[in-house]
């Protein structure tokens, strides 16, 4: 079984195929380049390397969000134009989620953050039990602080991963009063092959899409939605 994995939620820009439990190949760029510049180049190089045909592949992993309302869009916008053209499912895969799974096999739990702005982040509390995937706190938006309090009455040491761990690193070194730890920088990002592992899961358990139905999971409201609805409540 093939799977492709495609993650641009984030400032990384990454894509991957996995066949069963082997990594054949993946790209990652983490650089300052508008997503739809990169995405399909990069899995055109990877094509190329390894003399794939995509009609080989049985389904297409994405990230789903939440994430750069911008980058989510043009994840699903690639991944929905492959899925019609190839006439393959989409696989939606959490974000926060596929960024835990980076971790696999880790002690304690596993506690993404991701820099929301406005004071939040995206997050979630995850952990590894006999080899199985545990979701203990479905991905959420919410501060920093509310998921400090939660670990903290969970009362296991804890490992931090994600482009808010650089944010608020300080505030988790004095607000936590558990063990904490942080990932190391090759695993500290979005990385198409933990979304194409995770999606091969999925896959298997019938957690598939068409490509018309796969929507990004961004949630909250966009910048401009927020103000919409601010103008809305003035109006009334």
């Amino acid at each position: 079984m093939k799977i492709l994995g495609i993650d641009s939620s984030g400032l990384v820009a990454s894509v991957a195929i996995v066949e069963n439990d082997v990594l054949l190949s993946e790209y990652t760029v983490n650089h300052k380049k508008t997503h739809s510049q990169t995405l399909l180049p990069m899995l055109d190089e990877i094509v190329k390397m390894l003399e794939l045909d995509l009609e080989q592949i049985d389904g297409i992993a994405v990230a789903a969000g939440p994430g750069s309302f911008t980058g989510l869009r043009i994840g699903a916008a690639t991944a929905k134009g492959l899925g019609l053209a190839l006439k393959k499912p989409l696989i939606s895969v959490p974000t926060v989620d596929a960024l835990a799974y980076n971790l696999y096999g880790a002690q304690g739990v596993v506690c993404p953050i991701m820099d929301a702005r406005r004071s939040q982040v995206y997050t979630g509390i995850y952990r590894f039990v006999n080899g199985d995937f545990q979701i203990v706190e479905a991905q959420k938006a919410v501060g920093i602080h509310e998921i400090l309090e939660e670990l903290n009455e969970l009362g296991e040491a804890v490992t931090f991963l994600g482009d808010g761990v650089p944010v608020f690193k300080e505030t988790i070194m004095t607000a936590s009063q558990v063990p904490v730890y942080f990932a190391p920088a090759h695993l500290n990002r979005q990385r198409a092959a933990s979304v194409a592992s995770l999606g091969t899961i999925y896959y298997m358990k019938g957690k598939v899409q068409t490509a018309a139905e796969h929507q990004p999971e961004y949630l909250r409201l966009s910048q401009a939605e927020r103000e919409r609805q601010q103008r809305q409540q003035g109006d009334q």
